[in-house]
């Protein structure tokens, strides 16, 4: 008998110390859950201002309602309501309103439909069937809407159209806020502007901006082009765009990608920053750098950070690279149009057939004329070219003359790598056919090395040195050397065991193998010449774009720009006749 008193008080202690910790666990857990939102209850009671009929159906499907019919309004806490017909109840301060169903609240919002249920303790309505919205000067249709007097919150769900001046926007869904003037809208979205139609998934609209925001993935179509972004910002009154995460846009063949892109249509600027790549594919270029910006306007641009060029409308892509790249564009409104392309500070540009440095470099596209300045180097296969100045001057893309202006200097490696083929001239001119070389002028002072072959065993002969005024030499379809022709020259032959050490080499030579771009990447590393290789300073008339320090952002050529033309350097020297008779 006490061991069953014993057990029944072990076991009625252990369910009281269960019992303690249930009731401990439910407090913990009511005090950790965060406090639900409560929504506070209206005490002004529906009014029921007018109605023709009213009567009783204690038998009827709504025993606990009022039937009013003809004209009837209700009104509740400043607003009025209007329809054909209703079911008042008042026990619940509701009202359920059919037929021609008129709403009205102060003098900015309105609302019309077939039928609606209106809360009057919650102070939300539910409008159905032919459902129109005005608040201000905008106006929202829909079948399906749900208006948040409280919030002031519009909610529709059954397809809506919002119309904000020439903005129209339709979605599967969405809300609209009658304090904030904001739109949201969810899923099959469109915005429908007279330029520009957009598609998403995710739109906010701010009607008193008329400033758009764009999330998820969506497409932009107007007159301009197409624009691909899953985060953007239009402004349909401004005209403005602000596109982020890698946004695209295309244009009559022209495509802009980068993680951060500005429009402004006012203005004509257009501008990207970060790894913005710029694909011309009817041009065949593209151009990638950190910082681009562009005036469609005054067709200035320019690029920084990075900045790289790419031209692949040869058989093999040319790559330039320089600290800055500019666009200066004349004429712009006129059939003679041209454009000038300032690339400025450790130019490097690397193709497989040729390699080039120089401090800055101008391409007009009026004479299609390319001129690299100050300290200038160009390689093609086992050649170095250098000067003052290079001109390049081309058909489309095809190389027809170069001119190197001013202590120019050739030197040709030969296949032993030991000695060298040098020309040294004041200025060189070369002339091109299908973008080969077939002859090529040294001009003025004119000192030469060359190293005879024989043509049995390709083995060298010996040394040819020879001074002279003028030097024409013709070359085949392959590269090679027909003939030289100089209208007067002294010189010496020395066998190969019998050549002076001072002869190996002109005054000036240096070989910047060591300087050559070697591949597409290496064009970023700049390798400068070392001091005491430089060019010597030698005076001469100023020539026009040299002065790019003085480049104007706004896309005005400097003074001396305007006094001539970007093409008109000669450098005081003129190619020789092209007679080839001679």
């Amino acid at each position: 008998m006490t061991n069953n008193t014993l057990q029944r008080n072990i076991n009625g202690h252990r369910i009281g110390f269960l019992t303690v910790l249930c009731l401990f666990g439910l407090v913990l857990f009511a005090a950790s859950r965060p406090a639900r939102k409560t929504r506070p209850k209206v005490d002004e009671r529906v009014y029921l201002i007018h109605a023709d009929v009213l009567k009783y159906d204690l038998y009827g499907p709504e025993p606990g309602a009022q039937i009013v019919t003809g004209k009837v309004q209700f009104s509740h806490k400043g607003s009025k309501l209007w329809c054909d017909s209703a079911y008042f109840y008042e026990a619940s301060n509701s009202v359920k309103a059919f037929g021609h169903v008129r709403f009205k609240q102060g003098d900015t919002l309105s609302l019309t439909c077939d039928r609606a249920d209106y809360d009057g303790q919650e102070l939300v309505m539910h409008a159905r069937m032919n459902v129109v919205l005005k608040h201000n000067k905008q106006t929202l249709y829909t079948d399906s809407l749900d208006y948040d007097r409280l919030y002031e919150f519009a909610y529709f769900f059954d397809g809506g159209r919002l119309v904000d001046g020439d903005d129209k926007l339709s979605s599967d869904w969405g809300e609209y806020s009658t304090k904030t003037r904001e739109a949201v809208f969810y899923y099959d979205v469109r915005m429908r502007s007279p330029d520009r139609l957009i598609e998403t998934d995710t739109l906010h609209y701010d009607t008193r901006t008329s400033v758009a925001h764009i999330t998820g993935k969506s497409k932009i179509t107007s007159n301009q082009g197409i624009i691909y972004t899953d985060d953007g910002f239009f402004d349909s009154k401004q005209d403005k765009a602000r596109l982020y995460n890698r946004s695209t846009v295309i244009n009559e063949g022209k495509t802009i990608v980068g993680d951060s892109l500005y429009f402004d249509d006012n203005t004509g600027v257009a501008e990207g920053f970060g790894n913005v790549v710029y694909i011309d594919t009817q041009n065949k270029n593209e151009l990638r750098c950190g910082h681009l910006n562009y005036n469609k306007i005054t067709g200035y641009g320019y690029a920084t950070i990075d900045a790289l060029l790419k031209d692949f409308s040869q058989e093999d892509t040319l790559y330039l690279h320089g600290d800055s790249i500019k666009l200066y564009t004349y004429d712009i409104n006129t059939d003679s149009v041209y454009r000038v392309v300032h690339c400025f500070d450790k130019v490097r540009a690397y193709r497989t057939d040729m390699q080039a440095v120089c401090d800055s470099l101008v391409f007009s596209s009026k004479d299609s004329c390319l001129t690299m300045y100050r300290d200038p180097i160009v390689w093609n296969a086992g050649r170095q070219m250098l000067g003052e100045k290079i001109m390049v001057f081309m058909n489309d893309s095809t190389v027809r003359e170069a001119h190197v202006l001013g202590q120019a200097f050739s030197i040709e490696q030969l296949p032993d790598s030991i000695h060298y083929n040098q020309v040294s001239s004041t200025n060189m001119f070369s002339y091109f056919v299908d973008g080969n070389p077939r002859r090529s002028d040294a001009v003025g002072n004119v000192r030469a090395i060359y190293y005879p072959v024989d043509d049995k065993d390709t083995t060298l002969i010996g040394l040819n040195y020879t001074e002279t005024d003028t030097m024409r030499m013709f070359m085949n379809g392959q590269r090679k050397m027909e003939r030289i022709w100089m209208p007067r020259a002294t010189g010496t032959l020395y066998p190969m065991t019998q050549i002076p050490p001072s002869k190996l080499k002109l005054t000036g030579f240096a070989w910047f193998d060591y300087i050559r771009p070697t591949g597409p990447d290496d064009v970023f590393v700049w390798k400068g010449k070392p001091a005491g290789t430089e060019l010597k300073n030698v005076e001469r008339v100023a020539m026009p774009l040299q002065r790019l320090d003085d480049d104007k952002k706004d896309g005005t050529p400097a003074d001396d720009e305007k006094k001539q033309e970007p093409a008109a350097e000669d450098n005081n020297a003129e190619p020789p006749a092209s007679d080839e008779n001679s």
